[in-house]
């Protein structure tokens, strides 16, 4: 096996085993990592807060900096050991995706709604999206679970994979420090107009490349959920940039055409309303359409932990230093072996989605 492969398959076999994890094992119930940031994000918060860009943007970067720095040093202190290299990243992955959770709360919320008991899906669509569920009828509260299930397939399953394949560990755990931060501040109210712009922005730059790779991977995957690759991507192209978000839409859009569903219209945030654009042509969504974006986006989750292996087997390695892992670095200058390069809900008007 080459060198570079050598040093690059426990970054890429723990990406594997982490979705594995998260798979078999969904969320930690206690003790939770991201958590655990939020709360420490808070208390900062609770201390800086300023009307302020200027003291928002230090707030976002003093969170994200503490974030990635444990990832940096244990990147760091595992190199050279493939184990323990590939099991910090099983870990960390485990820790910052949330594939398992996020397809059974949306479970949750349909078996409630089939069963006409709409009180039960209010109380479960909090843990999906940030709309006020109050009020809302079966059919508003399908489409919701849609949205959030076709946004969070991006947020919280291929994004943190591709940071993680082209950035190691500092990449996932600075990827998810900038979408909870989003989630906690990125909101467009009084409160956080300027003080989340920063945290707003870095979210939706963080999330513009993985965006689009999920509507790529959904319109691929789309026959695996009876539906149409052909109308994902004519959706997309059409639709894809009328939502508020320059992300979300994408994502949306790729599964409102897939499924053959109509998205969008008013929603409710902290007893505001907000019309949004509608995307797709097809008939207002089902408890089945729900079931069937739930196994779309477990497609494009399995389709985005091949992709971001591959992306992690292929990216260029650091050359290691004279003495170490018996290696010579001048028979890897001779083999052409390039230099490593050093090195994630809806609110009103928020540029996140559902």
């Amino acid at each position: 096996m080459p060198r570079s492969r050598e040093r690059a398959w426990p970054l890429a076999a723990g990406l594997a085993a982490g979705v594995a994890l998260d798979a078999l094992l969904g969320d930690p119930r206690r003790g939770h990592p991201v958590a655990a940031f939020g709360t420490a994000a808070s208390a900062l918060e609770s201390r800086t807060y300023k009307d302020s860009r200027l003291r928002g943007a230090a707030h976002a970067t003093a969170c994200v900096l503490a974030a990635a720095a444990p990832a940096v040093l244990m990147q760091r202190r595992t190199r050279g050991r493939p184990p323990l290299a590939m099991t910090a990243a099983a870990l960390t992955v485990w820790a910052v995706t949330g594939a398992r959770s996020l397809h059974h709360e949306a479970e949750r919320a349909m078996v409630a709604v089939s069963e006409g008991d709409l009180e039960s899906a209010r109380k479960i669509l909090p843990s999906l999206c940030g709309r006020d569920p109050a009020g809302l009828d079966g059919g508003e509260i399908v489409r919701a679970v849609i949205e959030s299930v076709a946004e969070n397939t991006s947020d919280a399953i291929v994004a943190p994979l591709l940071w993680g394949a082209v950035a190691g560990l500092p990449g996932l755990a600075a990827y998810r420090a900038v979408n909870t931060l989003d989630a906690m501040v990125g909101y467009r109210s009084p409160r956080y107009l300027r003080f989340g712009w920063a945290s707003a922005r870095l979210d939706d730059a963080a999330n513009w490349i993985p965006a689009r790779v999920t509507a790529a991977l959904t319109i691929a995957m789309a026959p695996l959920a009876t539906g149409s690759a052909t109308s994902s991507l004519r959706t997309v192209l059409r639709d894809g940039g009328r939502h508020p978000s320059p992300n979300a839409g994408r994502c949306e859009a790729a599964f409102a055409g897939a499924l053959g569903i109509r998205l969008g219209g008013t929603n409710v945030y902290e007893g505001v309303a907000e019309a949004r654009p509608g995307v797709g042509e097809g008939r207002a969504p089902d408890p089945d359409d729900a079931r069937r974006a739930i196994r779309l986006s477990r497609a494009v989750t399995v389709a985005a932990t091949a992709l971001a292996v591959l992306i992690a087997l292929a990216r260029p390695r650091r050359l290691e230093p004279p003495g170490k892992g018996g290696e010579q670095p001048h028979d890897e200058r001779r083999d052409g072996d390039p230099p490593e390069h050093v090195e994630r809900e809806p609110r009103p008007g928020d540029d996140q989605d559902d």
